[in-house]
């Protein structure tokens, strides 16, 4: 699970930096809107699931000594 976290860690990283370069020429009130209302957004949404990933991990790796 680690990777997957990672993965999408990574390639949240890279579209902030994308969404960085864009914001030096899209730089009116609907750039900031996208901003807020997707990219925010996301930026929770992902947060969220790589802590859920984390727990699921660990219960997994539970579940795995409890069957040893």
């Amino acid at each position: 699970m680690t990777g997957a976290q990672n993965r999408l860690l990574g390639l949240l990283k890279e579209l902030r930096s994308e969404w960085e370069q864009t914001r030096n020429f899209w730089t009116d009130a609907k750039a900031l809107e996208f901003e807020q209302r997707y990219l925010n957004e996301l930026q929770q949404q992902v947060n969220q699931t790589v802590s859920a990933l984390d727990a699921l991990e660990r219960l997994l790796q539970q579940l795995h000594r409890d069957c040893e």
